[in-house]
Formats: structure tokens, C-alpha cells, sequence
């Protein structure tokens, strides 16, 4: 039995990654150690402790904490770090929380594994931390220079190199993945996907910063965490993998196509005032996991996409909540 430590186990990424990797792994005991901010959400994640019992053991803490951390360290194989403040919006509203949960959060997990001697210390990262790629540019691989824009792509790619640091001064054994843009159920509805179908729902506009042009490559949920199992099991320490699924889409064509889907017009676009320093474009060139471990995303973009809308069309009482705290924090 594996004992592997998540953090941010409650969040979208996080949620899904411990559900996909116990349906796969059960004999594995994960502990999930989280802090349960907004973005958390313990429906998530419900009933797993029934559903694999001795495999799974939720821990309310934070990662800033380090008597919470050591504790929770003891005798773990594995830590996959996904705990962040995440929104990009957040992040230019109140920079001080994305630093100290992005980067102190991160040191001290980093000093608990290298004091526990873990066998893999993985940290999940993004695309934003290369900054901003101009249309028709080659994409991002993993010998691209950080260049983050944003403060919260700026706490990523601080933590980043801090866990690298912590490989080349200490000798833990890490890796790191870079991500696109993730979706999929059980995610946000403050998120752009999910805010666009959930407002269709509601019958509200769907806002596009600026003339929606930015593109984005989306990877479902699922994909990722498929990609994240390879990179754990078979993943070379020292490492980082770029997991993108060649799926760019501008955001306007992503909005017409969930308006498509749920036999509305694109008469219920909105556009909004542009957020400051709005990169154009990410994009991520997953050629070394492709042909490493011979992974591929599991659908196209745009059967996910399908069903993710039917998701969200069938689980509003999950969603509904916290989406008005959502719509709360744009309407200030």
C-alpha cells in the first residue's frame, strides 16, 4: 500500500485526480489535505471514505500550517501538490493570498517531504507561467523561460522553481507538470467554461473579455489526471512534462460552440472591459509525454465539451450556490 498525500484534494483538479487514481489504485491510501476555501467543495468528494474504506482519509488544514504538514507527511511515498488560490481575476484583486498559499504553502511542504523522505514530491503547475505567446508562435515546450504576467502566474512559477531548488540543493526526488486549461464537472462556476454554461442556464449573457480572441488549449479533467497517473508511475525525477491535449480555441468560437449546444444564439454574448495584462494565447507542446508514456487525450474537444454542458444541465443544486458568491465577487 502506497500512502500518498494530496493537497487541495477538495478543489476541481484536486477532486477529480484522488477519484480517478483510487478507481485505479485502491489498495492505495490517500490522504487528502486541504483547506477548504471557496473553491473547495466537499460534495466533490462525498462518500468516498465509504466507497473505498481504508483508502481515503480527509484532513482540514493548510498547507501554510507546519505542524499540520509534518504530521500529514509522516510515512507518505508520494505528495502531489494541486493546493493554489488559482483565479486569475482573484489574483490582481488581493495578491498577498496567492503568495502565501502559492509559495510559503509550497516551502512548506517542500521542508515536511524532504524531512520525511518521500519517494516523489509532484508538483502541478501551468501554462501561464510562460506568459503570454503570440498567435502563430511555436508552443510553449519544457525548455521555454518563465515569464509569468499575472501575480497568480507569478506565485506558480516562484513555487516552481522553488521545488526545483529543492531537487537541485537537497536531492528530493521531484517532478513538475505544466497544464493547460482544465474542465470538466465539479469545476467552479467562476471558471470561463462552466460560468458560460451555467449563465445560458440562468438565461444571462455570456461575458467575453474584449473581442474574445484569446486562445486557449482546454484539456478535460479526466485527460489530466490520466496524464498525471503516467507521469507518477513513469515519470523520470528531475522531469517536467507539458500536458495539453492541441485543443486552442479562441474563446469567442468556445462560447458559440456551448450556445450551439444548448440550442441558444450567439445573440447571448456579452462583451466586458478587458482584465489588465490578458495574455493572447497559451499553448502547450506535449510531444515528450505523447511519446514517452503514449498518451492521448481520450476525446476531442469538443464531445468533452458535450458532456460537460449535459453535467452542468443536470447538477445545478451543486453549482447553484456557489455560483452566486461567483457573481457576487464581479459584480463589486
Amino acid at each position: 500500500m502506497r500512502r500518498i498525500l494530496v493537497t487541495g484534494g477538495a478543489g476541481f483538479i484536486g477532486s477529480q485526480f484522488i477519484k480517478y487514481w483510487l478507481s485505479r489504485h485502491p489498495n492505495d491510501l490517500v490522504i487528502n489535505l486541504d483547506k477548504f476555501t471557496y473553491a473547495a467543495n466537499l460534495e466533490s468528494i462525498r462518500n468516498l471514505d465509504r466507497y473505498y474504506p481504508g483508502s481515503y482519509r480527509l484532513v482540514i488544514g493548510d498547507i501554510c500550517d507546519p505542524t499540520v504538514v509534518r504530521r500529514e507527511m509522516e510515512g507518505v511515498h508520494t505528495v502531489v501538490d494541486f493546493a493554489a488560490e488559482t483565479h486569475v481575476d482573484r489574483s490582481l484583486d488581493d495578491p498577498a493570498v496567492f503568495l502565501r498559499t502559492n509559495i510559503d504553502g509550497t516551502r512548506v511542504l517542500l521542508e515536511a517531504a524532504l524531512e520525511a523522505k518521500v519517494q516523489r514530491f509532484h508538483y502541478i503547475s501551468t501554462d501561464e507561467v510562460f506568459g503570454a505567446l503570440s498567435l502563430g508562435a511555436e508552443k510553449f515546450t519544457e525548455d521555454s523561460k518563465l515569464n509569468p504576467r499575472s501575480p497568480y502566474a507569478v506565485s506558480k512559477a516562484a513555487a516552481e522553481l522553488l521545488v526545483r531548488a529543492y531537487y537541485f540543493s537537497f536531492g528530493l526526488p521531484i517532478t513538475v507538470s505544466n497544464t493547460s486549461n482544465n474542465f470538466g464537472p465539479y469545476q467552479h462556476p467562476e471558471k470561463f467554461i462552466p460560468r458560460a454554461i451555467t449563465n445560458v442556464i440562468w438565461g444571462d449573457p455570456i461575458p467575453i473579455y474584449g473581442d474574445g480572441k484569446q486562445v486557449r488549449d482546454w484539456i478535460h479533467v479526466y485527460d489530466h489526471c490520466a496524464a498525471l497517473e503516467l507521469v507518477l508511475l513513469k515519470g523520470e525525477v528531475g522531469e517536467t512534462y507539458l500536458i495539453g491535449a492541441d485543443a486552442e480555441r479562441q474563446n469567442i468560437e468556445v462560447a458559440r460552440k456551448i450556445l450551439e449546444l444548448m440550442g441558444k444564439s450567439e445573440s447571448m454574448i456579452k462583451s466586458v472591459p478587458d482584465r489588465p495584462g490578458h495574455d493572447i494565447r497559451y499553448a502547450l507542446d506535449s510531444t515528450r509525454i505523447r511519446t514517452k508514456f503514449a498518451w492521448k487525450p481520450r476525446h476531442p474537444f469538443e464531445e468533452w465539451l458535450q458532456v460537460t454542458v449535459q453535467w452542468y444541465q443536470e447538477n445545478e443544486s451543486w453549482w447553484a450556490p456557489l455560483k452566486e458568491e461567483a457573481e457576487r465577487f464581479y459584480s463589486r
